[in-house]
């Protein structure tokens, strides 16, 4: 099995990575050490969370991909790409683990001339003073003078309908100049607009930038949903009127938490203690507490009108609307409905959930009954509550259907629900 590219990893970035390269014309192996994941792509069966479709799949395979859980074609490629995900640790320091594993795995059989690209989170310096040294370590090979090596932070958009991996520009960073060019030869296959960074320091903290500003204004918006309820504002008119000044403002919009596999990084949690800054980001930390506080709050919300409405949280009828981190999509990965669900059994309340995308949900370990007729169950609960907006479901029929609406995501009409 020979091919041009291998992409390490077949999770929410590589994948679609694999998938531009093959309808560029780049021949592409897929490695991922789980056979389960290799056997079903291979089958034609899409992974769960939505990010490929089963037409998509099939077609990649008919241009040539294969997945494989056999390390020995990394050595054919021309380029290796590594995008393993690296998800937080108990103290939220990210697990670097699976990245130290894939360059072993690909140092054993790395050759001359080949481009490395590494697209996994990661903090800034990993790409020299990390994965350079498991590189070199294991295949006696120098970075920047026998193989290329260079930083790609992974940018997608999931589910969106605007922007794919053609027109996201594509920022880069390399260890040598010569490093950065290999590294736009190859990007410049599958993207509109590839952007040099001085090095793989600045690509890999410009990831850490975008996420954390992600996270910061999340949380600003999120702190400004719970101030507006209190003082009897309706904050989703805020962000309105707001969000007409042409400069000095980006709209965003609160929730009941933030899920996705992009996560707030704080530097100070470094893998290796001679890059330790002494000191938080505190707006990062702030964030993340705020962010946090989220799916307790909605809980408390919805328990309150419950309250308001004479009835109980013990006993009461929920369901949740819902369950996945983005709307549109399976993924659940960190999705705030698990805690939210948690916290309202906690408190008594009898729970069912609907999904289109999720057939079977389980909370806290314990599963959740599916209600299938979404009019019918909305009806019978003594609360709905829509916790992600997925365009098949009608807020305006459903407001009308349910006993009581706590609508998380300011989608339903005006009056017609309890918005966050």
């Amino acid at each position: 099995m020979r091919a041009d590219l291998a992409v390490i990893g077949l999770g929410h970035s590589g994948l679609p990575l694999a998938q531009a390269a093959t309808a560029a014309g780049i021949g592409t192996i897929g490695y991922d050490p789980h056979p389960r994941t290799v056997t079903d792509l291979n089958a034609g069966r899409p992974p769960a969370d939505g990010s490929l479709a089963a037409a998509e799949l099939r077609r990649m395979l008919s241009c040539g991909f294969r997945a494989t859980a056999d390390p020995a074609p990394l050595g054919s490629a021309r380029t290796a790409v590594i995008c393993v995900d690296t998800p937080l640790r108990a103290d939220r320091a990210l697990d670097l683990g699976p990245v130290r594993t894939a360059a072993h795995t690909l140092a054993a059989s790395l050759r001359p001339r080949t481009t490395v690209l590494l697209e996994s989170t990661v903090y800034p310096g990993s790409t020299e003073e990390f994965v350079r040294t498991v590189l070199e370590e294991g295949s006696g090979l120098r970075a920047g003078r026998d193989f290329h090596l260079a930083y790609a932070p992974s940018r997608l958009d999931p589910g969106s309908r605007t922007y794919g991996y053609a027109n996201i520009p594509k920022v880069i960073g390399g260890l040598t100049p010569a490093c950065t060019e290999a590294a736009a030869a190859f990007y410049g296959r599958l993207t509109e607009k590839v952007v040099r960074a001085r090095g793989p320091r600045e690509a890999e903290t410009a990831q850490l930038l975008e996420t954390n500003y992600r996270q910061i204004n999340i949380a600003l918006v999120n702190e400004m949903a719970v101030f507006c309820h209190d003082i009897g504002v309706d904050v989703w008119d805020v962000i309105r009127c707001a969000e007409t000044k042409p400069f000095g403002f980006q709209a965003f919009r609160p929730g009941p938490g933030v899920g996705g596999h992009s996560v707030p990084i704080d530097p100070n949690h470094l893998s290796y203690p001679s890059r330790a800054l002494g000191y938080p980001l505190r707006m990062v930390e702030l964030a993340q507490q705020v962010n946090a506080r989220m799916p307790r709050y909605v809980s408390q919300r919805a328990a309150a009108l419950l309250n308001e409405h004479g009835k109980s949280a013990r006993g009461a009828r929920v369901l949740l609307l819902g369950v996945t981190y983005k709307a549109d999509l399976a993924d659940q990965e960190g999705a705030p409905a698990g805690e939210i669900a948690t916290r309202l059994r906690d408190l008594g309340a009898q729970l069912s959930y609907h999904d289109p995308y999720v057939h079977h949900w389980s909370a806290g370990g314990r599963p959740v009954p599916r209600a299938d007729g979404l009019y019918e169950a909305a009806a019978e609960a003594d609360l709905t509550v829509l916790l992600q907006h997925h365009r098949t479901y009608d807020l305006q029929g459903l407001a009308a259907k349910a006993q009581l609406l706590l609508d998380t995501r300011g989608a339903s009409p005006t009056g017609a629900a309890n918005r966050l």
